[in-house]
This record gives structure tokens, sequence and C-alpha cells, in this order.
């Protein structure tokens, strides 16, 4: 969709972060500053970020409030530090 008309960003994730965000533990999702997530994340408003965890059909997966994004500087470089809001759906998902 051209023109910020996505509404939804999607991302896959490991288990270990997919986990945190279910649990509350981690309300932040980062991202390199690289070409590929320029053009996903600069001015581009999204309602909700869709985590996967893993490529399977019935993988793990949760909408979450997507809350804006802003770059931060680590020791790394700088990054994308994408902001959560509340769990909207969770299904597919087991507690390990």
């Amino acid at each position: 969709a051209k023109g910020g008309q996505t509404k939804n960003l999607c991302l896959t994730l490991h288990r270990e972060f997919f986990d945190a965000i279910v649990e509350g533990t981690k309300r932040t999702e980062y991202r390199d500053d690289k070409d590929y997530w320029r053009r996903r994340l600069v001015g581009r408003a999204y309602q909700e970020v869709h985590f996967r965890n893993g490529y399977a059909t019935k993988a793990p997966f949760m909408r979450v409030q997507f809350k804006g994004v802003r770059k931060v500087r680590t020791i790394e470089g700088s990054r994308f530090a994408i902001r959560l809001g509340k769990i909207l759906e969770l299904k597919f998902y087991r507690k390990r």
C-alpha cells in the first residue's frame, strides 16, 4: 500500500522476545537503522503491530497497539524503537 495506507506493521520475533511482550516486560521492539527499516518505519503511521513467532501457519501470533516509533542511539549505532501498547489479540500461543 502506497502513501502510508498500511495500518499494520508485521514483524517476526524470536520466542524469548515474543514471550517478554506477552508477559508485559518488553514494551519496545528495536530494529536496526538500515534502508529496509527506514522505508518501513520513517514517515509511516500504523495502528497495530502484528507479531509472529516463526513462519508456520499456526505460529504464535499477536496484535499489539502501535504507539509510535523513534530513532534512538545505542552503542551499536542508531536503531528504531517501536513503542508497543496493549495486546489486542493473542492466538496459537502456549506458555512454555
